[in-house]
This record gives structure tokens, C-alpha cells and sequence, in this order.
């Protein structure tokens, strides 16, 4: 699966990922290989996704930049505050409102 996270102002992460778990404002949620098709908005809260092979980018909340790496199974978390997701054939594509430190 491919994911891209953006905010208005940055991509957040760019990549490839096992898996993904969302705070969607009905409930938190997660999203494996062959989800379904769905569209959500998402509430103020954590998103974490582990990565898989391959090499992807990320904004690393701590030095403010963009990383680049390819360590599969890593996680990684970003506090958003709120947004949509939509996952359609195994791309997901998240608008976050923004990414706290």
C-alpha cells in the first residue's frame, strides 16, 4: 500500500506501509492491504502507520525536516488535528489540518 500525508503546508509522509491506524471521528480505524473503498473524516488525534520495503519520506516533527529512509516495520506517529482519508486500490491519501509536535 502507498500513503501520502499532507497538510496544507508539507507533506508529511510519502511511502509505502503495511498498515495504518486513524482517528476517525466516528472511532479509530485501521487499514491493511485490500481495505474496501472509503472515505472518512478524521477527529484531532494520533495517526500511526508502520512501514514496509522500500523508501519513503517523512517530516521528522523533532528537527523539522524531511527525512529519508527505508527501514521496513518501523512506526511512526504524527498528532494531527483532524482531516479526511480516502483509500481506494491500496493508495491512501490523507488531508490532515496539521501535524503538533
Amino acid at each position: 500500500m502507498n500513503i501520502t500525508i499532507l497538510t496544507p503546508d508539507k507533506e508529511i509522509f510519502q511511502g509505502s506501509i503495511v498498515s495504518v491506524k486513524v482517528p476517525g471521528t466516528l472511532g479509530e480505524f485501521q487499514v491493511l492491504k485490500n481495505h474496501a473503498p472509503i472515505v472518512s473524516s478524521l477527529a484531532s488525534g494520533t495517526v500511526s502507520l508502520v512501514t514496509a520495503a522500500g523508501t519513503y519520506r517523512f517530516y521528522d516533527t523533532e528537527t523539522s525536516t524531511i527525512m529519508t529512509e527505508t527501514q521496513p516495520g518501523r512506526t511512526l506517529e504524527f498528532q494531527i488535528g483532524g482531516g479526511f482519508i480516502e483509500v481506494l486500490n491500496n493508495e491512501i491519501s490523507l488531508l490532515a489540518r496539521g501535524v503538533k509536535k
